[in-house]
């Protein structure tokens, strides 16, 4: 399609948004990003090094996953560099292969003990103890997409991990 031809949607499709503003529907329509209430940070591990924290946006989509988007800080212009699905570790445990959830896998309970995840919301005291309760019941999966350090992402996608994990598989991070 040519530049122009482009620059012509661009340009009618801002319009016709401004339009449906101006007539009295200043909400933005429905889209899957809505729902994304939840934030916690959280440190990962990267090739035997600690970095995040990492401010984690999530919602459920169903009753066994959590899907989050994963920022460097909490700025309007803040990189996505991760995504991480949180899955019910009955329904991981039985669809991922054993070697697969050893290697790329973490245990949110084991990481939730280990004190480094900070909830910022839900505010309230029950409703944070009902997301770590609900949360401590999934194994979580990192893909890692903007390496770090880098000016933009490259392609390569690793798997980060929880610091507990890696931890408890390798001994702890310095020694």
């Amino acid at each position: 399609m040519k530049p122009i031809k482009v620059l012509a949607m661009i340009f009618v499709l801002t319009i016709s948004t401004a339009a449906c503003a101006t007539a009295g529907d200043n909400k933005p329509p429905a889209s899957p990003l809505d729902g994304y209430t939840i934030h916690v940070t959280a440190p990962h591990v990267m090739d035997g090094e600690v970095i995040g924290p990492f401010h984690h946006y999530c919602k459920p989509i169903n009753k066994d996953i959590i899907q989050c988007i994963l920022f460097e800080s909490t700025e309007p212009n803040a990189r996505m560099t991760e995504v991480e699905y949180m899955v019910s570790k009955e329904l991981a445990r039985k669809v991922i292969p054993g070697w697969s959830h050893q290697k790329n896998w973490h245990d949110h309970k084991q990481e939730i003990e280990t004190g480094r995840v900070q909830v910022h919301y839900p505010v309230e005291e029950q409703a944070v103890k009902d997301l770590v309760d609900y949360v401590a019941a999934t194994d979580g999966i990192i893909f890692h997409l903007w390496p770090h350090d880098a000016p933009i992402p490259d392609g390569s996608v690793s798997i980060a991990q929880s610091v507990g994990h890696w931890e408890a598989i390798h001994g702890k991070i310095g020694e």
